[in-house]
């Protein structure tokens, strides 16, 4: 609230967000020099409760972090044993053989794991150096200084009512100043966005793309598990609805990550990320698999998918970008988090060397330059072709393409050059009048599951009391726009059933925000083809609460 008073901290770097991305460069920085003052700000209730991933790890980044991390007892201990492709079909499935893949799809020395548990051990080792490590802050404003540079970050304020005004409970929150702000936020993060807005860091840049993953942890009949199986899947149930897949990793305690991500570039508004994914596990391969287990666990997030024509200019005046906040992920390697920790080693080693020269609040532009034409420049500029064929010839003929471009990359050239997206993920949604209303199959409450009892598995709360933290730009827009054009798509792009329009008694329909749904996957900004949905921070803690995701 622009007219409150507030105590400020000064601190040599200010890190929002204790992802892998945020915690390296903490982890980094009290390496490098253990007398700065470094603070991480988290806001989820506490380390990994809004970490959501695959995840198979390439263990690269923490390589390149903590040589000594399997004697450090990082939570890294289950190697990839196989790795499977399959094309499904309705009734059945292809197995894609691993020898025609490049090198680089070879999982190969990677291990499954929860970046939940991964990220609750990076922060131990981050305060066993002197890293002030706060979960439950969440960081509601940025702070600018006299020059127009960032200088901190607004973390911490409580009691707002619903009405926007203080409550009785209101507590101001600080101002948190550094000589330099890192933004580990993740995908679609509030400040990011707003830095990325002010600065214009995306000009000359290819739209951002992003997809939908969605994940369930079950439990499953020991006989069936198979600790240490990668299984990947294309095809049914998307088809030609929409780009994406599905993941399978078998962890420890027999138990299995089950994941399907969408690509959000689909044109048809009537498309339901969630219920594909639901339909897709009744296919005879997974649903074998299932029998007789119980879900345990449900979440759902963004991925940034764009790769490296769509990464925006990451510095600005006292400010970087890191991990996912600029789109880091490998996408035919469905990996992100090695980038993220090499973004965030090499942003603190730039701060670092600023920091020892006495600079502040400048561009860190080092940093950058380590980024793009370091090791996570080389990794995704070799697949950088891969999302834009998938998007424009479809699933059949980007496998080849695709696979094509990335053997050339692999020897060092491309006979494509750099394709780019074209549209954004909002731009490409259609009118609803150009397709068909796809009817899904009612969740049998064994395999499949509604929304809301799903939702239930995240252990998402929200204080009721404060306003919602999802905004509308313009209030008339849901009913007077996106509902007779586009057949109001947030009442199905969104995997957690916030959204929904509401006919009572024969009057007009009204749009109504569950808020106290919301898992934090910033679908509703990203898809919204009126771009009219603004999600910011709720009060600190607030969100899903995953176990281990």
């Amino acid at each position: 609230m622009a007219d409150t008073e507030r105590e400020a901290m000064e601190y040599d770097v200010v890190i929002v967000g204790a992802g892998p991305a945020g915690l390296s460069a903490a982890i980094r920085l009290k390496q490098l020099d253990a007398d700065l003052n470094v603070v991480v700000l988290e806001k989820g209730s506490e380390v990994g409760a809004h970490i959501l991933s695959g995840a198979v790890l390439d263990p690269c980044g923490l390589d390149a972090l903590i040589p000594d991390w399997k004697e450090k007892g990082a939570p890294v201990t289950i190697p990839v044993k196989e790795d499977n492709f399959y094309m499904l079909g309705e009734a059945g499935q292809v197995r894609i053989p691993n020898f025609p893949m490049p090198p680089l799809m070879n999982n190969h020395g990677n291990y499954i794991v929860s970046m939940g548990n991964v990220c609750r051990w990076m922060a131990e080792q981050a305060e066993a150096l002197g890293v002030e490590v706060f979960p439950g802050m969440a960081c509601s404003e940025l702070v600018y200084g006299e020059n127009g540079e960032v200088k901190g970050v607004v973390a911490g304020e409580f009691g707002i009512s619903a009405d926007g005004t203080k409550g009785d409970s209101y507590e101001p929150g600080m101002e948190l100043h550094g000589k330099y702000v890192f933004l580990g936020e993740g995908v679609r993060g509030s400040l990011s966005k707003e830095v990325i807005a002010k600065y214009d860091l995306s000009a000359g840049k290819e739209p951002q793309k992003f997809g939908l993953g969605m994940k369930e942890i079950w439990e499953i009949d020991p006989a069936k598990h198979k600790e240490g199986t990668v299984t990947h899947t294309m095809g049914w149930p998307l088809g030609s609805k929409a780009g994406g897949g599905s993941f399978i990793y078998h962890l420890d305690n027999n138990q299995v990550y089950v994941g399907f991500v969408v690509h959000l570039g689909y044109k048809n508004p009537y498309v339901f990320p969630y219920m594909e994914f639901q339909q897709f596990k009744h296919h005879p391969m997974v649903a074998e698999l299932l029998k007789g287990g119980k879900r345990v666990a449900y979440g759902a997030r963004a991925i940034t998918e764009g790769g490296y024509q769509s990464m925006p200019k990451m510095v600005a005046p006292g400010v970087a970008l890191l991990g996912c906040s600029v789109g880091m992920v490998n996408v035919p390697r469905i990996k992100g988090n090695h980038n993220a920790m090499l973004s965030g080693k090499a942003a603190a080693e730039a701060a670092f060397e600023a920091i020892k020269a006495d600079r502040s609040g400048d561009e860190l532009t080092a940093y950058e330059d380590e980024v793009r034409n370091g090791a996570i420049g080389k990794d995704l500029k070799k697949v950088r072709n891969v999302k834009p064929l998938w998007s424009k010839y479809g699933l059949t003929a980007s496998l080849a393409l695709g696979g094509f471009d990335m053997w050339c990359n692999t020897l060092g050239f491309s006979l494509l050059g750099t394709l780019g997206h074209g549209k954004s993920d909002a731009d490409a949604t259609e009118p609803a009048e150009k397709h068909k209303e796809i009817s899904y199959p009612k969740p049998d409450g064994k395999l499949s599951f509604d929304r809301l009892t799903n939702v239930a598995f995240s252990f998402t709360n929200h204080e009721e009391s404060q306003p919602a933290h999802l905004k509308l730009k313009d209030p008339s827009i849901p009913v007077e726009r996106n509902l007779p054009v586009y057949a109001g798509p947030s009442a199905r792009y969104c995997p957690a059933g916030v959204y929904e329009f509401v006919t009572e008694d024969g009057k007009d329909p009204r749009f109504v925000i569950n808020f106290q749904n919301c898992v934090h996957c910033k679908t509703c900004d990203i898809k919204d083809p009126s771009q009219n949905i603004n999600w910011t921070t709720p009060q600190g803690g607030d969100g899903p609460n995953y176990p281990n995701m």
